[in-house]
């Protein structure tokens, strides 16, 4: 998939092009089938699709401060879409300039000009340029004026435990932040993950004979509640950020409270592993909560707990 960020690279002739437009965090299952309906209409005409997608989130500019939990960094976000079959994948940053373009300005300029859509495919809930003052249907005025055609796609959804929700990254967000990974995973199409760097941590855990990969995580993204998981940790190319080798983990995710800790971190425990990770760019998957953060009393109990979520991470994950 070619990639590119900014409208001042030209990666090629593309030609005239499908595109899609969106912030795609988490690329969850509502945004797999909207661009699974761009890439299909690219193959019925023979174009190329494009996933036009922006950095940073629009509502850090809009509403600074305001920065969402990110659900997917930007280079597993380019992994997953290429997954689906997209050709080309354009980075637009956004800017205080960008957002105070008018509805038509992004049209011509970025869809028009440079993008050169033949066809544009978005969501029905879709808006855009300042103040998100237009919509699928100016979109469509517009698309007869310049020459493009447009479809909008119906938001999709799924089961929870309150009977069937709209799939969006804010609702993604709010399972993952209360710790029920379960429908965080039916809402992505699979589970949700961290990425990040191994970095050295205080090495307690190698001297209870529980060793773990300390992964360093970007700002803002989206940590799911303290407890301890049962998942995996997946390696990742440092060049391109595809996934490598996955490893069976028992996942930490807070401030260790028996030891009085104070920074909040993701610390994964590698099943049958004997190897050195640190400096690795890593994945850590969620898979299911086992059980909230606690203090224990002495090293004793923490041991004795951390030998039943390595138990239990074993059975949840079908390896018993």
């Amino acid at each position: 998939m070619l990639r590119w960020r900014g409208l001042d690279v030209t990666p090629g002739d593309l030609g005239r092009t499908v595109v899609t437009v969106g912030m795609y965090d988490g690329v969850h299952r509502g945004h797999q089938e909207l661009i699974g309906t761009a890439v299909a209409r690219a193959r019925a005409m023979g174009r190329p699709c494009l996933l036009l997608t922006f950095d940073p989130h629009p509502a850090e500019v809009i509403r600074p401060g305001s920065h969402p939990a990110i659900l997917t960094s930007m280079d597993r976000k380019a992994e997953l879409v290429a997954g689906l079959g997209v050709d080309a994948m354009c980075v637009l940053p956004f800017t205080p300039e960008f957002m105070r373009l008018s509805s038509e300005s992004f049209t011509h300029t970025v869809l028009v000009e440079h993008l050169h859509a033949a066809r544009v495919v978005v969501g029905e809930n879709f808006t855009y340029g300042h103040k998100a003052a237009g919509n699928v249907g100016t979109l469509t005025q517009e698309g007869r004026r310049f020459g493009f055609a447009v479809e909008g796609v119906a938001l999709a959804a799924a089961e929870s435990d309150g009977g069937e929700v709209t799939i969006s990254s804010t609702y993604i967000r709010a399972c993952i932040a209360a710790g029920d990974m379960a429908s965080a995973a039916r809402a992505l199409g699979r589970p949700h993950r961290v990425d990040g760097v191994v970095v050295r941590g205080d090495r307690r855990g190698r001297d209870m004979g529980y060793p773990t990969a300390n992964v360093e995580s970007p700002p803002f993204t989206a940590v799911p509640a303290d407890g301890v998981y049962a998942g995996h940790l997946v390696t990742r190319d440092p060049r391109t950020g595809a996934s490598r080798e996955r490893f069976p983990a028992a996942i930490s995710v807070g401030t260790n409270p028996t030891f009085q800790g104070s920074r909040r971190t993701v610390e994964a425990y590698v099943l049958d592993y004997d190897g050195d990770l640190y400096g690795e760019h890593v994945g850590v998957e969620f898979v299911q909560r086992l059980r909230p953060m606690a203090a224990f009393p002495d090293v004793d109990a923490l041991l004795a707990a951390m030998a039943k979520d390595v138990t239990d991470t074993r059975t949840i994950l079908g390896l018993t």
